[in-house]
């Protein structure tokens, strides 16, 4: 057996889930056929990629090793396609950038039905997106910025705030004493170790000032959104997240009282006319997302009192 593309990304769904049963659903499959397709790998590389658990699928040594080169593999591929289809079309391809969402996946669909297969590119650093904008190598970004921590906006650029403040909440053990509430405050999450991607922008910074902010000093770790997913999971440390992001078996997502850090979500494009034809899709998408996290929603109603049906606009 070799292993091809469809064994990669069976291999990432079930990682993205942590199930098998959702990942089968994900990708279209039977769940035994899945369950058969996964030893048969394990098989081939010689080792368990992921521990069956009750609550659900976790990645072994082995398995974040070959997950962390197949994600770049799958992403290479689906660039390969897609600039394949637009230049066979011959037709200019939109070139999306992004700072990690949970409204992308929404985005791109409904992009591609009007406008074709968009070349996307991801980055943790908004200057970053921005800086290619502006030099023409994307189109538009979808970025957001840390409150407290403005973002270097090159001249020329138009851009549009598609939400004025998203609350950050943060991300749980699901067995953690706070778990069990609603809200969390900062100083139920005193004693416990904090995860923080420094090579975000701003959110080193924008963390640390909550912290003090609250009297803590808690120990700070490094780590990417997929390390320092798995360590919440296993207990090992809490951390800032989107308000989109799902609650699992092994992790919650909580509201922080007070709601003390904060993010603008902002599209830039270098006309008008390029935010026009990306803005309406994006906003639908997210406001989509929004609805389907139940922590959020409720925020959005009660303490925003943020209407979400399908003509919600951004929250100011």
């Amino acid at each position: 057996m070799e292993l091809e593309v469809r064994h990669l990304r069976a291999l990432c769904a079930i990682a993205d889930t942590g199930s098998l049963h959702r990942a089968a659903r994900q990708l279209g499959v039977a769940q035994p056929s899945l369950s058969t397709q996964l030893r048969r790998i394990e098989q081939e590389l010689g080792g368990e990629l992921f521990t069956r658990e009750r609550t659900g699928c976790r990645p072994t040594p082995l398995g974040r090793t070959v997950l962390g080169r197949a994600r770049p593999l799958l992403a290479e591929m689906r660039t390969l396609v897609a600039e394949a289809r637009a230049a066979a079309a011959d037709e200019p391809q939109l070139r999306i950038g992004s700072t990690a969402s949970r409204a992308l996946a929404g985005w791109l669909r409904r992009l591609r039905v009007r406008r074709g297969e968009p070349l996307l590119q991801m980055d943790v650093s908004a200057n970053a997106l921005l800086n290619l904008v502006a030099e023409g190598r994307l189109d538009v970004a979808f970025v957001h910025e840390v409150e407290g921590c403005p973002l270097r906006v090159p001249d020329g650029l138009r851009l549009r705030v598609l939400v004025e403040r998203e609350p950050q909440f943060v991300s749980l053990p699901h067995d953690h004493p706070a778990a069990g509430r609603p809200v969390v405050h900062l100083s139920d999450l005193a004693a416990d170790r904090w995860m923080v991607d420094p090579t975000v922008d701003g959110e080193w910074d924008a963390v640390h000032r909550m912290l003090r902010a609250a009297g803590l000093n808690p120990r700070i770790l490094h780590g990417d959104y997929h390390t320092a997913a798995t360590l919440v999971a296993t207990g090992e440390v809490v951390t800032v997240c989107q308000p989109t992001s799902p609650s699992r078996p092994e992790m919650a997502v909580r509201r922080l009282h007070g709601d003390p850090l904060g993010v603008r979500l902002l599209v830039a494009a270098r006309t008008e006319a390029e935010l026009d034809g990306v803005f309406p899709e994006l906003a639908e998408a997210y406001w989509e997302t929004a609805r389907q996290a139940p922590a959020y929603r409720e925020w959005l109603e009660r303490v925003a009192s943020q209407p979400l049906g399908p003509d919600a606009v951004a929250v100011c």
